[in-house]
């Protein structure tokens, strides 16, 4: 080493010298009780600073949004979920003693899992009138189309379910019509289309068995029953059948994201019901449980889609229907209020296919192609006339509402309400008059246009659903016979859920676009 470098290495070392013993001397000399002040004061700095972990955990939030004018459209603002990572789906399951089933009059609020007795001043998230997820994704029937059933922004209370024409009554139907699906869920958490009847203590036993294919359809139009009255796995007095029945879709769900088994073509309606349960569970609770099971559904509809069209029969099949595309519009429609990603493209698609299936001149909308719907199936055309329904019309009224389209000024939406005005709800099963599937989006569609046309068909659609409600029979009371076009696929549990989620419209949606027809 250099001299110099050496000369340097020894001044540095005298100088730290020097502040080591500087720094002894001034300590030594300083009183111990500044010393401690000081110390502690460090300590208290330092506990501030620290971080802890996360602060309480938000147990749940209302996706409730207010519709403030006609530009804004609370289907466009994304909702960031809330994740609660302290619980899990899978835990082993807490005993809960079964409810005593009591023979209530029909006005009387039945029992639920927690056995409570009705009350006028439910809490929000346990009110019919309030469900927090007030829009978009339920639906209607194996076979045909969909609906919504949760983050339109809703209205709330027992003062907007009168003014939209509800009331005590389609309260109670739909009360009753959600316990009966709460007493014939199987302990899998999964509800038996063909053997739901197993169920049943006191005779006479069910009779409407449906088809043993469309499980998971229709436990995803059971749990959308009990979404749309604001019921989830955290709050409701169904939070056990509604989280025992999310753990089976994902249970059935596999690798690629498709809810159930591909076995017959038309899987696709039990995987765009169940996407849309999915997706609306997590909407309206944020939880991690259910974002990756519902993104994954949704990312299956997306490569199921015929490029720049829409869906039918399994993956990209080169031809497309009005129904298939229904149930799938309001599965992405669900995702994307949701905050789930959802493609553009997607909606884009379903919108040039309702154009491509609607005659011009009437507003009607076909199966197939223009003129060739609605469908039914084979065999049951004479007795379920396809003169009797305009179910396909009701789809594209609301597909077109859904995609942007303002009935107040859409002209072939206008079309299309005044042939659903001609073919009003009549429970008559010599006529054939009976479509729920149709009722469904119909009531959909109709309230979104609201006025006079909301008035005329809510004055038929009510007495039409509640007077035939099964009100006798233990076994039977709250739900609905499997009569129509799609009641011998669905069953009992299919049509009672669909007739339950059509008396939730009233708290279940809010109008996209107010004010009157122009």
């Amino acid at each position: 080493m250099h001299v110099a470098e050496q000369q340097t290495w020894r001044n540095i070392s005298r100088h730290e010298e020097t502040f080591n013993d500087v720094l002894y001397t001034q300590l030594k000399k300083t009183p111990w009780w500044l010393i401690s002040i000081a110390f502690h004061g460090i300590l208290v700095v330092g506990m501030f600073t620290m971080d802890f972990g996360p602060g309480p955990m938000d147990p749940g939030r209302d996706l409730t949004s207010q519709v403030e004018d006609d530009t804004f459209d609370p289907l466009e603002e994304p909702i960031k979920p809330q994740i609660d990572e302290t619980e899990f789906i899978d835990q082993p399951e807490e005993v809960i003693d079964e409810p005593v089933v009591k023979d209530a009059k029909v006005s009387d609020h039945t029992e639920t899992d927690n056995d409570k007795p009705f009350d006028e001043s439910l809490s929000r998230e346990n009110n019919l009138g309030d469900a927090p997820f007030d829009g978009p994704s339920s639906n209607a029937a194996i076979g045909v189309g969909g609906g919504a059933g949760g983050a339109l922004g809703g209205r709330g209370g027992n003062e907007n379910l009168k003014a939209y024409g509800g009331g005590r009554t389609t309260r109670n139907a739909a009360d009753l019509g959600l316990k009966w699906l709460k007493d014939h869920q199987d302990r899998d958490g999964y509800w038996d289309c063909d053997g739901f009847m197993k169920h049943d203590q006191v005779p006479p036993v069910c009779d409407g068995a449906g088809q043993a294919l469309y499980d998971p359809g229709v436990s995803g139009l059971a749990l959308l029953a009990f979404l749309g009255a604001g019921q989830t796995h955290r709050h409701g007095d169904y939070k056990k059948t509604v989280k025992t029945g999310l753990r089976y879709l994902k249970q059935v769900q596999d690798p690629e994201g498709c809810f159930g088994p591909r076995t017959d073509g038309h899987y696709v309606y039990n995987h765009a019901i169940a996407a849309m349960a999915m997706a609306e569970a997590y909407g309206m609770t944020g939880s991690v449980l259910f974002k990756q099971s519902a993104q994954q559904a949704i990312d299956f509809i997306h490569k199921a889609q015929n490029p720049y069209l829409a869906w039918r029969y399994g993956v990209r099949p080169q031809d497309n229907d009005s129904s298939v595309t229904g149930w799938m519009i309001m599965a992405l429609k669900s995702a994307k209020v949701s905050g789930l990603r959802v493609s553009q493209d997607a909606f884009d698609g379903c919108r040039a296919w309702i154009e491509k299936a609607t005659e011009p001149e009437y507003g009607r909308v076909g199966y197939t192609a223009r003129g060739t719907g609605p469908a039914r199936p084979e065999g049951m055309m004479d007795q379920w006339p396809a003169d009797k329904s305009e179910s396909l019309t009701a789809v594209g009224i609301l597909a077109r509402i859904f995609t942007g389209e303002d009935p107040r000024k859409s002209e072939v939406i206008g079309k299309g309400v005044d042939l659903c005005l001609k073919a009003l709800p009549v429970w008559d099963e010599e006529s054939g008059s009976i479509d729920m599937y149709y009722w469904y989006y119909a009531t959909l569609g109709l309230f979104q246009v609201g006025g006079d046309a909301w008035d005329k068909w809510n004055d038929a659609m009510k007495p039409a659903i509640i007077d035939s409600q099964r009100k006798d029979q233990v076994s039977f009371k709250g739900s609905w016979d499997p009569a129509g076009p799609w009641g011998h696929a669905g069953g009992r549990v299919y049509s009672t859920a669909v007739m339950v989620m059509c008396m939730e419209v009233y708290g279940r949606y809010s109008r996209l676009f107010q004010g009157k027809r122009r």
